[in-house]
């Protein structure tokens, strides 16, 4: 039996069997290495990337010594983003699909409180949440984890970056002294090393090199001399590669306005994603990108990590990034699952002591490629393919992702295949539409009804 089989592990026979009828067969290198010692209950430091299956590495773990029958708090999963709380929570449901009557709770800020206390009156074993929500549930003591058993920090490096450090700190305190402590983290800077050393027993380092196959990913750098050739050098790459999806880093979200601003100017189809974001805007920004109505998503570091965005064929780096784990972390968003990737970074004189850090890291000499000819600034940035539709209403009116499709697609009305993705929020859904049928779309969803109900629908742009 191969040693990373799922079966050569000491798993619940219901998990196996589970974890079989999902295509699970063999383990990723990060969760060979974490998995045993999760599984034999000790403290695991685990560092991967993104895309690396970290998830279902904790999530098995957490599962295979959760006790169904007891209705209170055994695990929880801290993760820096509503998004990412909401795909692990999502993975952690998939996982356990063969464990009866399992109950795991997200809880994260800016949505509604009452609710979330309803739930964890009602019983949960699993929480997934963000520093901040939790840590007002254990202020307002809804939330008790005098039970706790395990605990997992995902995406440490993110939650100090984006200034968790103190709620960390006050969660911690809440939680039982014997308990399973999990940290997985992209980057492994001093900071995670210190909340390790302060909160962890004696933990098995877990490490997957972040080093990428030059024959999925592409690179290419560009030596530029000023900011308005640095701007132009963007156009030209934008123009020349035409991708569907292209995600732009920037170091700053001051930054990531203004570089959004002016490609908008210039014609492309283009968003901006920074911490800035009210929640509301930060969803539908994730919406429109992950379903190609947009193109080019313009963001930093902090607000892009967890983004569960696959095929993405561009990774531009605005400016060299100040880590070279970093750098890796963020190429590695394109040349996923199989497919091949471009990754293209700018930099001027300033930044060459970078570049140098970065070939020694990668162990290549780079060397600066020529400039794609200017005459393409003459040609015109195009359009995407699809646009999104928004419909006033979500999961707690009851519409499902088939009642907005047969709306769509009923007497005299469009087809399937000029449907895109449908995302459902609480009290709002979005469709990707093709863009040559927008208006027929719009009519059949406002002149007809979702579920017996009218709704409202318009055409975000």
């Amino acid at each position: 039996m191969s040693q990373t089989a799922f079966s050569s592990l000491d798993l619940h026979a219901d998990l196996l069997k589970n974890v079989a009828s999902l295509g699970y067969e063999t383990m990723t290198p990060i969760q060979a290495q974490s998995l045993p010692p999760i599984l034999a209950d000790k403290d695991v430091i685990a560092q991967g990337k993104t895309g690396s299956g970290k998830t279902a590495a904790f999530a098995l773990g957490l599962l295979q010594k959760l006790e169904a029958k007891d209705f209170r708090v055994q695990s929880l999963v801290l993760c820096p983003t509503r998004e990412l709380a909401d795909q692990v929570a999502k993975e952690i449901r998939k996982l356990a699909r063969t464990i009866q009557n399992i109950k795991v709770l997200t809880l994260c800020g800016g949505m509604p409180f009452g609710p979330q206390t309803g739930s964890l009156e009602s019983g949960v074993h699993i929480v997934v949440g963000t520093p901040g929500r939790i840590e007002e549930h254990l202020r307002k003591t809804t939330l008790k984890l005098d039970s706790l058993t395990t605990l997992v920090l995902d995406e440490a490096d993110r939650m100090l970056e984006m200034g968790f450090q103190p709620a960390l700190d006050t969660i911690i305190e809440h939680t039982p002294k014997q308990r399973q402590t999990l940290l997985f983290s992209a980057t492994f800077p001093a900071q995670i090393k210190s909340i390790a050393e302060r909160i962890m027993n004696d933990p098995v380092m877990a490490k997957v090199t972040s080093t990428h196959d030059e024959n999925i990913i592409e690179q290419h750098f560009y030596k530029v001399d000023d900011d308005e050739q640095r701007l132009i050098t963007l156009r030209l790459l934008l123009l020349k590669h035409r991708p569907e999806s292209t995600v732009v880093f920037c170091n700053t979200k001051r930054e990531v306005q203004e570089i959004a601003d002016q490609l908008s100017a210039d014609g492309f189809s283009v968003l901006a994603l920074h911490g800035d974001l009210e929640q509301k805007d930060r969803d539908m920004t994730l919406v429109r990108f992950a379903n190609k109505s947009a193109s080019v998503l313009v963001a930093t570091d902090v607000a892009a990590r967890g983004l569960d965005i696959d095929a993405l064929d561009l990774v531009i780096n605005y400016h060299i990034a100040r880590d070279t784990e970093v750098h890796v972390h963020r190429i590695g968003r394109t040349g996923r699952a199989g497919s091949k990737g471009i990754a293209c970074s700018l930099y001027s004189d300033k930044e060459h002591y970078k570049v140098a850090l970065l070939g020694d890291y990668l162990d290549k000499i780079i060397e600066s490629e020529k400039l794609p000819p200017l005459s393409l600034l003459n040609e015109s940035p195009g359009k995407p393919k699809v646009a999104t539709i928004q419909i006033d209403g979500g999961k707690k009116q009851k519409v499902r992702p088939g009642d907005i499709l047969g709306a769509l697609t009923g007497k005299n009305g469009i087809t399937g295949k000029q449907v895109g993705k449908i995302h459902i929020f609480d009290n709002r859904a979005y469709v990707a539409i093709s863009q040559d049928v927008i208006k027929p779309a719009l009519k059949k969803l406002t002149a007809g009804k979702i579920k017996g109900r009218s709704f409202r629908a318009r055409l975000i742009s």
